[in-house]
């Protein structure tokens, strides 16, 4: 259905912006309203396809589950990084958290929105205030690490373990709470 809406949606844009050039002074909105419509209908069609499919069971599971291990994933690469901290060179820190966190952290992104399906919106919510906030550390770590700043690189390290420890300890406690619901 997606791939119809999609077409549906390409096709009432180009046939619009055909319409608009035909004459550059007069529009004919005998042609250019259905064109118009077409398009609407076709976004309409794409939004509830995709709506029905993020709500589908298996995808929240599987989203769910993702998002389960690229917390734990990234909680417990901060911690490895903090206990090596003094072993940390400086400038090394920028491409460890290359390495050790943006799978984690783009696959937690993409599947984020399910946690509104299961959990509620004050939960997800909840949840990703601590992930955006450990995500801002991160990248702060990043950025000190470029610029040679030791003790902001060590600061923001801590600060990010704090964020993901507590969404990870949130987020355990709505899946307690969930699992004990189903």
């Amino acid at each position: 259905m997606k791939p119809v809406a999609l077409l549906m949606i390409a096709a009432s844009f180009l046939a619009g912006s055909f319409l608009t050039v035909l004459d550059p002074k007069l529009v004919n909105w005998n042609y250019f309203v259905p064109a118009l419509l077409v398009g609407v209908i076709g976004l309409w069609i794409f939004r509830k396809a995709r709506r029905e499919e993020t709500r589908s069971g298996q995808r929240l599971t599987d989203n769910i589950e993702i998002l389960d291990k690229s917390l734990g994933n990234i909680q417990q690469n901060l911690e490895s990084l903090c206990r090596r901290e003094d072993d940390l060179p400086v400038y090394e820190a920028r491409f460890e958290i290359d390495r050790l966190f943006r799978d984690d952290l783009n696959n937690f992104a993409d599947a984020r929105e399910s946690m509104i399906h299961v959990f509620g919106m004050q939960n997800y919510a909840d949840v990703m205030s601590n992930f955006a906030a450990g995500e801002r550390y991160i990248n702060r770590v990043w950025s000190a690490s470029t610029d040679g700043y030791v003790d902001e690189v060590h600061l923001y390290l801590e600060r990010a373990r704090a964020q993901f420890a507590e969404g990870q300890r949130h987020f355990a406690e709505l899946m307690a709470r969930h699992a004990g619901e189903v």
